[in-house]
Formats: structure tokens, sequence, C-alpha cells
């Protein structure tokens, strides 16, 4: 059975009524920005790459005004994938495969160093990246790197522990990613298919939606696995729920 570690690959600060729309305008949060590393016998995974370990230095010039304008990056200096896995003795070199939930900044801003490396993203998500208009910055996906485009669902080591899972609607191909990590244990990463606890018991949804009514059909879904035993659900940017996980180095259980 695979291991599971849960990375700190950034922190977002911004205004609340960003990701819950019916909160007063002015409350200050901050949030966290998981990637979450399994490491199997087959190879190392990691599930989405963060923010760009350098936008920091120039927020508005690495990520875009629009970006820069809404989000503050709060992470501390090793609150980034290379760091993080350098915690549990890896080196960029050593991840097999990586998968972006999506192609949001937040989720493949590091995508660049990982280049030996294969990238599972689901072939919605990269029509909607490519697609004229397209608000997703190509600066950070569009690299000369091995992705393999998957359509539905996934079983990434061909055993039934590490299976990908489309869960539409925050973005046209999003997906999430189920970790069987002993017989009758298991973990649900939703990405930001679910924000956080608050936005499944309210059945919520941010202000960055895609659809609607698919990100509430994905959500309960969620839901429903996460309500089957032994079966946790983690949240993309859940503050309390990730404060709880502890270190890189401590594998879930």
């Amino acid at each position: 059975m695979p291991d599971l570690h849960a990375l700190c690959c950034g922190r977002l600060a911004f205004d609340r009524s960003v990701f819950f729309p019916d909160a007063a305008p002015g409350t200050p949060t901050t949030v966290p920005v998981p990637g979450w590393l399994i490491r199997h016998p087959k190879g190392n995974l990691l599930f989405d790459t963060g923010i760009a370990c350098d936008a920091a230095s120039d927020p508005a010039g690495k990520l875009g005004k629009r970006i820069a304008s809404t989000y503050r990056l709060a992470g501390a200096i090793d609150e980034n994938p290379v760091d993080q896995l350098a915690l549990l003795g890896l080196a960029p070199d050593d991840i097999t495969w990586v998968v972006n939930s999506h192609l949001h900044f937040d989720h493949c801003g590091c995508n660049s160093l990982f280049p030996k490396a294969t990238f599972l993203v689901q072939r919605a998500e990269m029509m909607a990246a490519q697609a004229p208009g397209s608000r997703y910055d190509a600066r950070l996906w569009d690299l000369p790197l091995n992705y393999q485009l998957i359509d539905g669902e996934h079983d990434v080591f061909g055993d039934g522990s590490v299976l990908l899972m489309p869960t539409p609607g925050h973005t046209a191909g999003h997906q999430s990613l189920m970790v069987q990590v002993a017989r009758d244990s298991r973990f649900v990463l939703t990405a930001d298919a679910c924000y956080s606890g608050e936005h499944m018991a309210r059945e919520l949804l941010p202000n960055v939606v895609w659809d609607g009514p698919q990100m509430l059909d994905s959500m309960r879904r969620l839901r429903a696995l996460g309500e089957q035993s032994g079966t946790r659900v983690l949240y993309g940017h859940d503050p309390e729920q990730f404060a709880l996980l502890g270190p890189a180095t401590r594998a879930l259980v």
C-alpha cells in the first residue's frame, strides 16, 4: 500500500468573501496550498505542485496583476514542493508522476521543476486551458513536459490504490484523487472540488466556478465517498483541517 504525506506548497491571504460569497467583505483569511506526496512501490506521485516558487519576489510579474491584486502570498520560505520533498529525502527528479487537479496558478505553479515526471491531466482541463480567450496562465503549464491526457477515472498504478476521479465544476476538467493507504483506510483528496469542510457542510460554492450545478454534483459525490467506512476526505484549502495533519515527514494513516 502507498504512503500519503501532506506538503505545504504555499499559503494565500485574501478577503474571506472570495471563498465565501455570503461573507461580508473586509474579513481577512489565510489558507494553505497543499501538495500531496504518494510513495508507492512503483514510483512517487505528487498531486499538485503549488504556487510558483519564485512568485513571492514579483507576484504581479509572475502571476499577473489580477491574481496579485486578489491574493497575497503568505507562505514561509520553505513552504514549496522542493523544500517539502527534501524533508523526506527526495528531490524533484525522484518524482515519477505529477497529477494536476487542474491548471490554476496555485495547483500547477511548480510544474517546471519536475521535467522527468509524467504529468496526468484530464483532457477536458487541457482543452479548456488551450481554448481561445482562456484565462489560464500558459507560462505555468504550457511547457515541454510529458503530459499524458486522460479521460475519466484512471488507476495510476494498476492496483486500485491510487485512483483519479473526474470532479468537474470548479473547472471543466477538475480531478480529485483517492488513495488507499491500508486495507481499511483510504483518503479522498478533493483539491478545489471542495475548498473546506464548511463549504461541504453548507453546500456553498466559491466565487471561482466554471459550472455551479456540476460543482455541487461533484461535492455530493465526494461527500458520499467520505461517508463510507474507513474513508477520510481532505479538502483543498482548509486551514483548520490542514493544521491537524502534521509535518510532511508524517505519513497519514
